[in-house]
């Protein structure tokens, strides 16, 4: 099933996502805070966390306001949390267009996205569960905590495979699980199916970064608005380049670029060495066990459309070439 094939069905609840996340709020707003958040949202994006709220919303009612709210709060709270991460890179570019921090200085991108954190928590508060909202802060904590992980761990030259999967989980997958476990609560689901639906949010999750890990070295640089080997000339170890220095421990290049020497030949030389290890193929794989693992929580529920559409995003989140 293709990606508009599953989205086909939400499309006039993803415009009432959209309608809200553009929502005047209940506060006076500078006129460059709007014209950020107008340049954010109006710059693509999968929205693929909303589109987990909505389908999960289905197996339990119609999407109400308190759902379109919980997905709208979810695709804010990402948002908000790619403004930091671009200035923490130091990335111009994000989709092909010019980031935030490539216009302004960094204390304004800073408030800029404080003030997507606030407009997030201000629509999860509109869910009116208080569960909801400990689930929200939660994951919050758990985004903080992981991307300073990443900052300290950035001067190491190798990393455990465990430290990875717990870096993509705070970066990635716990905001995956918060929509489906959210949207779980909301709809007033038993206690083990919204454990189920955590499950296969988390799962899914992984195999998403792990992919996104993937394109890095392999996605059409045009498409994907930066250059390949992003990641590795910053210094971070992804599953690629993990499976490439388990084979390849005493490989000069890639050591070299992973100290410090990160000139544009180097890179391009480790990217190659690591295009043509297998070592891409071999992540992918990975991906694959993750994302059966979130088809797998989806077993105790009836076969019914919104099932049959998390079982194909997960599909589409392994093959995806974008």
């Amino acid at each position: 099933m293709k990606i508009q094939t599953i989205l086909e069905p939400l499309r006039e609840d993803l415009r009432r996502v959209e309608r809200r996340l553009r929502e005047a709020p209940m506060v006076e707003e500078h006129p460059v805070l709007t014209e950020a958040i107008d340049h954010l949202f109006s710059s693509g994006g999968k929205r693929l966390r909303p589109t987990l709220v909505l389908l999960v919303s289905r197996f339990y009612q119609a999407a109400s306001e308190r759902t379109i709210a919980l997905a709208a709060a979810v695709e804010m709270l990402h948002t908000a949390t790619l403004v930091h991460d671009d200035l923490i890179d130091g990335s111009l570019m994000r989709r092909g267009s010019p980031t935030l921090n490539a216009r302004w200085s960094p204390g304004a991108t800073v408030l800029t996205g404080d003030y997507l954190f606030a407009r997030a928590a201000h629509l999860a508060a509109q869910t009116r569960s208080v569960r909801v909202m400990d689930i929200f802060a939660h994951t919050l904590m758990v985004i903080c905590t992981g991307e300073l992980r990443q900052l300290f761990d950035r001067s190491e030259a190798t990393l455990a495979r465990e430290d990875y999967y717990r870096r993509i989980y705070a970066k990635t997958a716990s905001l995956f699980a918060l929509s489906t476990e959210a949207a779980a609560v909301l709809g007033g689901a038993p206690e083990d199916e919204i454990a189920a639906m955590r499950e296969y949010g988390h799962q899914l999750g992984m195999a998403f970064q792990i992919v996104d890990d993937i394109l890095d070295f392999v996605g059409d640089e045009r498409t994907m608005g930066k250059p390949a080997g992003s990641d590795l000339r910053q210094g971070v170890i992804t599953l690629p380049t993990l499976y490439y220095l388990e084979w390849h421990p005493e490989d000069p290049i890639v050591s070299s670029v992973l100290n410090g020497h990160r000139d544009d030949a180097t890179v391009a030389q480790a990217v190659q060495r690591i295009r043509e290890s297998g070592a891409v193929e071999a992540a992918r794989e990975e991906a694959r066990v993750f994302a059966r693992r979130s088809r797998q929580a989806l077993e105790a529920f009836p076969d019914q459309p919104p099932r049959q559409a998390l079982w194909s995003l997960a599909d589409f989140v392994v093959e995806r070439s974008l």
